[in-house]
């Protein structure tokens, strides 16, 4: 079936049915626009956690050992 068709036959549908079609459709695109929107979001984000939780552990490290030789001189 072409778009043509497609567009002819939801015309004759009645109104009531059209609204419920263009409903349908708005909430199909929605859900595919989120997904996509999500998606790229995700992939633009990854690593971001691992280098800080890397540079926080180092940071921990490092106090510790100067506290403790401070604590021992």
């Amino acid at each position: 079936m072409t778009l043509q068709e497609l567009q002819k036959q939801a015309l004759q549908l009645p109104i009531d049915k059209r609204w419920q079609l263009v409903q349908t459709l708005l909430e199909s695109l929605k859900q595919e626009t989120y997904s996509v929107q999500k998606k790229g979001n995700l992939s633009r984000l990854r690593g971001i956690a691992k280098s800080t939780a890397v540079s926080i552990n180092e940071d921990i490290a490092t106090d510790y050992v100067t506290c403790l030789t401070e604590k021992y001189k």
